[in-house]
């Protein structure tokens, strides 16, 4: 599907065959095809480099979702210890308390 305004490697081998004769059409030919490599090549590192960044960026996704998870449980754990802290003080003030009996 080529248009007028980028014509295509084989559009291009018949205007130079054409035009030039049979060895210029040659040389149109393998350049359309180096060309098509080139790009074809360009796109491919292309998109390795950009699979690879994107692995790294969600690695370091991963590691930050990590550090913060253990950020997390760290601040949950600490909460605990506080509140059982809290009950063991009001089970012994209880405990004081029913120990002393009632005041008189």
């Amino acid at each position: 599907m080529s248009n007028d305004s980028s014509p295509g490697v084989l559009s291009e081998v018949v205007a130079a065959f054409r035009d030039h004769g049979l060895t210029a059409a040659i040389t149109a030919l393998i350049g359309g095809f180096l060309a098509l490599i080139a790009a074809i090549t360009r796109r491919a590192f292309t998109n390795e480099a950009l699979l690879q960044r994107l692995d790294r960026e969600l690695s370091a996704e991963r590691q930050r979702l990590d550090a913060q998870r253990a950020e997390d449980r760290k601040v949950d754990a600490d909460r605990l210890d506080r509140i059982e802290t809290d009950i063991r003080a009001v089970r012994n003030m209880l405990f004081e308390a029913f120990q002393r009996g009632p005041p008189g």
